[in-house]
């Protein structure tokens, strides 16, 4: 069987959007590309949950014949995408990964969707995600764990939650893909997947029509095949002007040894300080700044989220369905069920105290600079060892929770391809709070220096079952 070729690898969606409007190809051919490839890839890979072939088509057919009609809807006209099941699409089933029926605290589609229909996307379909989003590995038992593309022989975590999404984008199933991220669910499977992903800063899109596992900290992120990509949907999605490569010599980063560079496996480490290294070559300065608040989150996030996924559930619908839900998520979940009001307000109340004053650890920065995850992707067999997991989540979440934990943004570049891993390894780069586009100005800068992400060897996949 032949791989049909990812109709926007080449040159992103700035490319694809010249070839569209010069005749080269239209957005039909390339969501049937797209189409094809999911056909072929993803009873292995097992990114989607659900596929709308005939309604993205349709779309696709709409989005040429307004270009044919002189009707421009921007630069993300015609392009094929996938989101995450966590999100209503009107047509589409919404399960949040899930085999309880939580469609009633989705709701109806909401505002970013909306907005994504209005920009021209076309919509494949969507992604699978840990239930109710409340899992970094991108292990869950009631719809199945997607398979991450960097080895066939070897199911690895992809991460989580945005599983489903990081998996698409890293093997060419899509465009770009939506996610969200409450502790790191856009940055660590991006990073563990080989691809760009960029956390937005809370509130700054709307979360309604989206499964709240935390209303407080849930935001909306994108998994791209680069930074450039990313600042055009960025661009796009929020109607700033698009961000364009900052100068590194002019940038000074801050690395925060006493906490983000701890416990780093060490080809995270090998690959880490090579791109630093290369990054220093090209005139960056990177010093000492040290955020000994970061480690807080350690007390925060155990406690915080198990008690809003009841809050969000209700205890009678946990209690009634629990013995339906992914184990972990259960456990977690379970916690929550003793969580104290007064103790849950006083961590918040701390979090909004150290939201509000961790602007001096900016102080003569640009940025923060770090790992995403601290491991690589390893083998979802390690997760049967209680003990095991709990050290893998751990360093999953290290250095993407302080992110959330203190309302910054933040995004994720892989770095592993000319810096000595074979598995993908990510570089997060830290922003204070609406600072996206300077955040994407200086993601673009590193993207020079480092390269695109490398794309995995997809041969072994092609029209295979999903367990060899």
């Amino acid at each position: 069987m032949n791989l049909v070729a990812d109709p926007v690898a080449q040159g992103g969606i700035e490319c694809f959007g010249r070839r569209l409007r010069g005749g080269e190809i239209t957005s039909e051919q390339a969501t049937a590309a797209y189409l094809s490839r999911i056909a072929s890839l993803d009873r292995r890979l097992g990114a989607f949950q659900c596929v709308a072939a005939d309604r993205a088509l349709a779309t696709a057919k709409a989005m040429d014949q307004l270009l044919a009609n002189g009707v421009d809807l921007g630069p993300l006209m015609g392009v094929p995408i996938a989101v995450k099941d966590l999100f209503a699409v009107d047509g589409m089933p919404a399960t949040a990964g899930s085999l309880l029926d939580v469609s009633d605290l989705i709701g109806g589609e909401g505002g970013f969707v909306k907005s994504l229909k209005k920009a021209g996307c076309v919509i494949l379909g969507k992604t699978k995600t840990v239930e109710f989003a409340l899992g970094i590995t991108g292990a869950s038992a009631p719809r199945g764990t997607p398979w991450n593309p960097w080895d066939e022989g070897t199911q690895r975590a992809p991460g989580g939650s945005s599983s489903g999404s990081a998996v698409a984008v890293a093997s060419g199933l899509c465009a770009f893909a939506i996610g969200s991220d409450t502790g790191g669910s856009v940055r660590v499977p991006a990073a563990l997947c080989g691809v760009f992903g960029l956390k937005t800063t809370f509130g700054l899109w709307p979360t309604d029509g989206v499964f709240p596992l935390a209303p407080h900290l849930d935001t909306i992120g994108l998994l791209t095949k680069s930074a450039k990509d990313a600042a055009i949907a960025f661009s796009v999605l929020t109607g700033q002007e698009p961000a364009s490569p900052a100068y590194l010599g002019c940038l000074r980063f801050g690395r925060s040894d006493d906490y983000f560079f701890k416990n780093i496996d060490s080809s995270v480490a090998t690959c880490t300080f090579a791109a630093l290294s290369a990054l220093e070559r090209n005139g960056l300065q990177i010093v000492a700044n040290e955020v000994p608040e970061a480690k807080e989150r350690e007390h925060y996030f155990p406690v915080v989220l198990p008690a809003s996924l009841i809050a969000m559930l209700g205890k009678e619908r946990f209690l009634a369905g629990r013995d339906r839900m992914d184990p972990i998520v259960r456990a977690r979940g379970e916690k929550g069920l003793d969580v104290l009001a007064a103790d849950y307000l006083r961590l918040e109340l701390r979090r909004k105290e150290l939201s509000r004053a961790i602007g001096k650890r900016f102080c003569n920065l640009d940025a923060w600079i770090s790992p995403t995850a601290t491991v690589l992707p390893f083998p979802v067999t390690d997760l049967d060892d209680p003990q095991r997991s709990m050290a893998l989540a751990l360093g999953m979440t290290q250095n993407s929770q302080p992110v959330n934990y203190f309302d910054l943004c933040a995004t994720t570049l892989p770095v592993q391809q000319q810096f000595g891993s074979p598995l993908p390894v990510g570089l997060q780069i830290i922003c204070p709070a609406g600072a996206e586009n300077c955040l994407l100005s200086i993601a673009l800068a590193v993207e020079e220096v480092i390269g695109e992400g490398a794309v995995p060897s997809l041969g072994g996949f092609v029209g295979k079952p999903n367990r060899p």
